[in-house]
């Protein structure tokens, strides 16, 4: 019975296509799975990947901050508006002076014209 087809092969061929539809039906099934816990870890991920960049938003803020209310920083503000109260007073007694002596009356000019 060479070359012929029996009921015995028709049998194992079945089974053989049943088998490798079935396993088929469980990996598109796993596939299916994975996609979807795969897309929940993708969406977990950019919730953390926005907390993360908020962090680092605020630690930015956070050294700016502080760069700015350093000691020397403060300092150096501190002489930049000594320097201005110095000044201020100075002018301030050039113009008391000149008030002073200052008689109040104008010399005429004439004019260009």
């Amino acid at each position: 019975m060479e070359g012929a087809i029996d009921a015995r092969l028709l049998i194992t061929l079945g089974g053989i296509l049943f088998s490798v539809a079935g396993a088929a039906a469980v990996g598109k099934m796993q596939i299916k799975v994975i996609l979807e816990q795969l897309a929940d870890i993708e969406s977990r991920l950019r919730v953390i990947d926005q907390r993360v960049d908020q962090t680092e938003i605020t630690s930015q803020r956070v050294d700016v901050l502080s760069a700015m209310m350093s000691p020397a920083e403060r300092e150096k503000g501190t002489r930049e508006i000594e320097r201005v109260k110095a000044n201020l007073d100075h002018a301030l007694a050039e113009i008391t002076h000149l008030k002073k002596i200052h008689n109040g009356s104008h010399i005429a000019t004439r004019s260009l014209d």
